[in-house]
């Protein structure tokens, strides 16, 4: 027996870093790029590295290289803990698990450490690979729960839900992580919108910039549990922000979301340190007359723009620097 799944990155469109406070956020896949996993019935459990799983270099200058654009864990320790949880989720519930094994790979497309949810696509496709293997069933509105998990518990990395429900979900999603339904049930709300209302959208990243998400979240985590006012509030904001855009996109006037975008940005770059470099991609949209904020934690940038012509003006400051941009794929 062989299974094979795909997860998509994503970019978090409104409403972020809100998911991990209580908040609320838009968020929608990329299906230009994508963690692939594998899984082949085997007489033995092994787990198979990829190129972003090396321990071999011709040079000291290509393993720096290497660990630049890649950080310093590959997919491996990913996998193993999702499988972790997947058995110890099964063994929670009373899921009877088949005595068979299996030899499991992966490859991704999804540039690493750009805030493009890289990390828990690959946890995704492969939890994916057990349930059809195993023949187990996960309610969709709990996997987005058991893939953070596998972050947050099994790895120590800091992350919210956003990226995990809609690399479930997929399309486009509007969620909504009130404290009481969270602390109620375990999970949210979560609304699929039809893409087809959303604006005309485009992604940016620097090609020599990856920083992952525990450097970009530093210390606002703690500030929140303290109660600190001035990030209880921003939070707050990015999720009003968020509220807002998914009005106008159900009223069909979703090219009227990007002061919003614009607003959500303003206000994290209000609370957190952020590096010089991303600063500058979202303010050569704005040069040409587009919207941006972050996508994620830093390296990508998501925005909206007004035709063509205006793309087209995006593309040439944006190569300027070197940066890649593109129209995302959000629909198959």
């Amino acid at each position: 027996m062989a299974c094979e799944a795909v997860a998509y990155a994503r970019a978090g469109l409104i409403g972020n870093p809100s998911d991990g406070y209580f908040g609320k956020t838009i968020s929608f896949v990329i299906r230009d790029f994508s963690a692939k996993v594998s899984l082949y019935e085997h007489p033995e459990i092994e787990i198979v590295p990829s190129f972003q799983d090396r321990f071999r270099y011709e040079s000291i200058r290509e393993l720096a290289r290497d660990v630049k654009a890649n950080g310093y864990y590959g997919g491996i320790r990913l996998m193993k803990a999702t499988i972790r949880r997947f058995v110890e989720y099964c063994d929670q519930h009373k899921k009877p698990l088949a005595e068979k094994h299996f030899s499991i790979r992966y490859r991704s497309t999804i540039p690493r450490r750009l805030g493009l949810a890289g990390s828990s696509a690959l946890v995704t496709a492969t939890l994916r690979c057990l349930m059809e293997y195993y023949e187990v069933d996960i309610p969709k509105a709990v996997q987005p729960n058991l893939i953070l998990s596998v972050e947050t518990e099994e790895l120590g990395i800091s992350a919210g839900l956003q990226d995990r429900v809609i690399q479930v979900y997929e399309g486009c999603v509007f969620m909504d992580f009130d404290r009481g339904l969270m602390e109620s049930r375990g999970h949210g709300t979560y609304e699929e919108i039809d893409p087809c209302l959303l604006p005309p959208l485009f992604i940016a990243y620097r090609r020599d910039l990856g920083e992952g998400s525990e450097t970009f979240h530093n210390n606002i985590r703690e500030r929140w549990r303290q109660g600190d006012p001035e990030v209880v509030q921003a939070m707050k904001d990015f999720a009003s922000y968020a509220a807002a855009a998914r009005e106008l996109l159900l009223e069909r006037r979703g090219r009227e979301i990007g002061p919003l975008l614009d607003a959500n940005f303003e206000r994290r770059r209000s609370i957190y340190t952020l590096d010089p470099r991303n600063i500058d991609m979202v303010e050569r949209a704005r040069s040409v007359g587009a919207h941006a904020k972050f996508a994620g934690s830093g390296g990508a940038i998501v925005g909206t723009y007004e035709d063509d012509a205006m793309f087209e003006r995006l593309v040439k400051v944006f190569q300027e620097a070197d940066i890649a941009v593109f129209k995302p794929r959000i629909e198959p």
